[in-house]
């Protein structure tokens, strides 16, 4: 055999290792996390400053609401003392038709009578209307009014949407402490409301305008620690 055609003994004795094959990334697949850190759902936005401040808002008023219990401060209605002009009108009217009926041959006793019976029923019944038909509470969060004989309506305000309470008063009211209030609101449904015929009208307003005043502030103090 000749020597170019004998076997290369170096080659045979250490073969080539065969090319490592690098390995092919998929950028499709999923990387891992190496420092463990959990993504962001593409489905979950951050809160803007203003997103964060109503939410606030809206958890400080409930909590505000559920720790703050609603008391009861006044109730009333119309008062007898505000028909006190009228009952006085009505027996000068009577002793008068009585008096003219002796008086007066053309005016009868009956027909007098007649005509002070009428006049009777006729403020009887409308003193039984304000009297039964108008009921008012004031609590420390709500103002509440019904109205109603036969079909009672119930209306509520918030006092702290009162915005003006004032108190008015006649001659012959202001010697038996009665009188009207007036309360004007920013509420769609009563955006003034005359209160008719009050007893103690003056400590009435007042206190009205104290609760008022104090659930602005109180609502004030909680929105400004936001």
């Amino acid at each position: 055999m000749s020597e170019s055609e004998q076997p290369d003994a170096t080659s045979a004795e250490n073969p080539r290792p065969a090319a490592e094959s690098s390995p092919v990334t998929d950028s499709s697949a999923p990387q891992p996390n190496p420092a463990g850190e959990s993504q962001p759902s593409p489905a979950t936005r951050p809160m803007s400053p203003r997103d964060r401040f109503e939410q606030e808002v809206a958890t400080r008023r409930e909590s505000l609401d559920d720790h703050e219990p609603e008391e009861s401060l006044w109730n009333g209605g119309y008062s007898p003392k505000a028909m006190v002009g009228w009952w006085i009108a009505l027996i000068a009217i009577s002793i008068g038709l009585l008096v003219g009926a002796f008086m007066i041959p053309q005016l009868s006793f009956s027909i007098a009578l007649a005509i002070i019976v009428i006049l009777w029923l006729l403020v009887g019944a409308n003193y039984a209307r304000m009297r039964l038909g108008f009921h008012y509470e004031l609590t420390s969060q709500r103002f509440i009014h019904k109205t109603g004989l036969l079909t009672r309506r119930t209306d509520r305000i918030e006092v702290i949407d009162i915005d003006d309470v004032s108190y008015e008063q006649g001659p012959v009211q202001r010697l038996f402490g009665v009188g009207n209030i007036n309360i004007t609101s920013s509420d769609r449904s009563d955006p003034e409301l005359r209160l008719v015929g009050i007893d103690k009208v003056s400590e009435v307003s007042g206190l009205i305008d104290d609760v008022r005043r104090t659930e602005r502030r109180r609502r004030s103090l909680h929105i400004e620690s936001i």
